[in-house]
């Protein structure tokens, strides 16, 4: 299926004469819609832009045979909430703490499945950390589902937890679901 890719950057442009810009990235990759399903990529296109948090990357899939069309944006990072499961022991190593990205993902048109392994924190040394495998009851709600599917008219938004160096911030919140080429990313602010 071919995405095309539209983000509402939510800020002003000095070169446009209005109060919101639009930013347009155009993508020729095939995204898988259901996870595990076979895939062929087209070229990846140059690097899109980094997108702030609330920014909205909107999706378009010209598929005619699986129309879809939604939006994806993250909310909100916090880290180093309590609970009663340790960081440090599912991290496997010393000073890790819980941290959760808010996610929101909507369908417009169609339908469009995900799971949370299209999911990762990116660190300024190149380093990745993985959603929590685990999940306690303590965990902030709501929890962004593990599999989800949207429609048309509906959302999917939540806390999806990750164990994370406690002595670090990461740089991004990155999202590549199988079949995209390059990662869609929004910048963490600084604490």
């Amino acid at each position: 299926m071919l995405i095309g890719v539209t983000a509402d950057s939510g800020g002003a442009d000095k070169t446009i004469p209005s109060a919101t810009a639009t930013t347009t990235v155009t993508s020729a990759e095939t995204v898988t819609a259901t996870p595990g399903a076979d895939v062929a990529s087209a070229p990846a296109p140059s690097s899109p832009k980094s997108f702030a948090f609330g920014d909205t990357w909107k999706l378009d899939n010209i598929d005619p045979a699986k129309p879809f069309e939604g939006s994806l944006t993250v909310l909100d990072y916090e880290q180093g909430f309590t609970s009663v499961g340790k960081a440090d022991e599912e991290a496997g190593e010393p000073g890790y703490v819980w941290a959760y990205a808010e996610l929101k993902l909507c369908g417009t048109k169609g339908s469009y499945t995900d799971d949370t392994f299209s999911w990762t924190l990116y660190y300024s040394d190149g380093s990745r950390v993985s959603p929590s495998g685990t999940t306690y009851g303590d965990f902030p709600k709501p929890q962004f589902p593990f599999e989800v599917t949207v429609t048309a008219g509906k959302c999917a938004r939540g806390k999806l937890v990750f164990p994370v160096p406690g002595d670090k911030r990461p740089e991004s919140v990155l999202y590549k679901p199988d079949g995209l080429g390059e990662p869609r990313e929004w910048t963490v602010p600084k604490a």
